[in-house]
């Protein structure tokens, strides 16, 4: 099967100027003006601006059949895909899941949306430091692009066929702020929900997590919001956790950056390797939680949390779990 966290398929400049070539001087839209055999019709762009136009082609060319699901809530959007991957496998829908999210704002719409939401840095000047959350001289993200994608197998069919695991996906958890469209709740609110029901899907405490890929987009409300569940959710543990946002170093990828970021938890278990939260020089206080500094860390993982927190409130935490401690506690889950 195939989930997938998609963004919103991009409307081209050309694409814009075609319709404004229908507009009328008098500022009036004429739709008969589609009807002119001169129009520069694209016969199938209505197919390709539909954010399951990506699901459709990929499936296509990778030859997928099964479950199908294309996801989008906004920056949450390849958390959840990875966790409706999961319930798919456990649920004995689907052996094999190519689960993952793709999106690109760099257009000139995605550009000016967020704009004119004051959500990027404008740090224009200094463009190697712009993304840097946590800093109390945060101002904001850097958008990005790109698509990671995971494949998810039943554990015992993955074992017996000899692939290679680089963890296990333990947990999955999802929620919805009930606060701003655009920020999370100051106390952490939505956040604590989804990241107290991947632990509890996990079947594991908070004590056991080494590492958390934080969502950390470099805003103010955003990095305080998520700091506040951390700390709600772990208590004293906290101070044990290596956490950083490699958004710091790759920009918000949006609907793909939890599929990306999962993919990093995942190798970070591998290698042992916590990666850095670049560009942060002062540590915002309201964020003070043990952030991974200066270079990325060699450490034990044997467990990593990956939160996604998304525009209009929408939520996802995963949990990951080293292979080596699976066998001798539960099997039948999905395999990243």
């Amino acid at each position: 099967g195939f989930s997938a966290g998609a963004g919103m398929m991009g409307v081209s400049y050309a694409d814009l100027l075609q319709v404004h070539a229908v507009a009328g001087g008098d500022g009036e839209f004429h739709p008969d003006g589609f009807l002119d055999p001169a129009f520069p019709a694209d016969p199938i762009g209505f197919c390709r601006s539909q954010t399951n136009s990506g699901l459709g082609i990929l499936t296509r060319h990778f030859g997928i059949r099964g479950p199908a699901t294309a996801v989008h809530t906004a920056c949450a959007s390849g958390g959840q895909a990875l966790g409706t991957a999961l319930k798919y496998i456990r649920r004995g829908r689907a052996d094999v899941m190519l689960a993952g999210g793709y999106d690109s704002m760099l257009n000139p719409l995605g550009l000016a949306a967020f704009c004119l939401l004051g959500a990027l840095s404008g740090d224009n000047d200094t463009p190697d430091r712009a993304s840097r959350p946590f800093d109390a001289t945060r101002n904001g993200f850097v958008l990005g692009e790109g698509a990671g994608f995971l494949v998810l197998e039943e554990w015992e069919m993955a074992r017996a066929r000899g692939a290679t695991i680089y963890a296990e996906l333990a947990g999955d958890g999802n929620s919805l702020s009930c606060y701003r469209i655009t920020d999370s709740p100051p106390d952490g609110d939505g956040p604590i929900q989804a990241i107290q029901q991947a632990l509890a899907d996990a079947g594991m405490d908070a004590g056991r997590i080494d590492y958390v890929n934080a969502h950390g987009t470099s805003t103010l409300m955003n990095d305080r919001s998520e700091c506040a569940a951390l700390k709600a959710v772990m208590g004293s543990h906290i101070d044990q956790v290596l956490v950083s946002s490699t958004k710091s170093c790759m920009g918000h990828l949006i609907a793909a950056a939890g599929a990306v970021e999962a993919a990093v938890c995942a190798m970070a278990i591998r290698d042992g390797v916590a990666p850095v939260n670049a560009n942060l020089r002062e540590l915002d206080p309201d964020c003070d939680v043990p952030i991974v500094r200066g270079e990325s860390r060699r450490a034990p993982i044997r467990a990593a949390m990956s939160n996604s927190l998304g525009f209009g409130g929408s939520n996802s935490t995963l949990i990951f779990r080293h292979p080596d401690d699976v066998e001798a506690s539960r099997a039948g889950q999905g395999s990243a």
